[in-house]
C-alpha cells in the first residue's frame, strides 16, 4: 500500500475538538484552517484557528449562531481573501 500524497492534517492539541476545514495557501505559504465551536447559552460560538508548523493563530469568538451547523454554514461564507485578511490581522 502506498503512502498518501498529502500528509494528514495536524490536530490542535489545545483544541482537540476543532474541525479541520481545509488549507489556505498563497505562493510558498500554507496554513491549515480549523473551526472550534462551543455552546454559549442557547447559542453556539465559533472561532477560527490557523496552523502552520509550530505556529498557531486564533481569532476571538467571532461567530455566534443558533446551532453548530449554522456556525459552519456562516464560516463557509468567508472567501479565501477574507480568511487571509483575518489571518494577517492576527499576526
Amino acid at each position: 500500500m502506498g503512502q498518501p500524497q498529502h500528509p494528514l492534517p495536524a490536530a490542535l492539541p489545545e483544541v482537540p475538538l476543532a474541525r479541520h476545514l481545509g488549507d489556505l495557501g498563497r505562493a510558498d505559504e500554507r496554513w491549515q484552517v480549523f473551526l472550534e465551536t462551543r455552546p454559549q447559552g442557547k447559542t453556539v460560538g465559533g472561532r477560527v484557528h490557523f496552523l502552520q508548523g509550530e505556529q498557531t493563530r486564533a481569532s476571538a469568538w467571532i461567530l455566534l449562531e443558533w446551532s453548530e451547523q449554522d456556525v459552519l454554514h456562516r464560516f463557509n461564507e468567508f472567501s479565501a481573501v477574507e480568511l487571509w485578511r483575518l489571518l494577517e490581522s492576527l499576526g
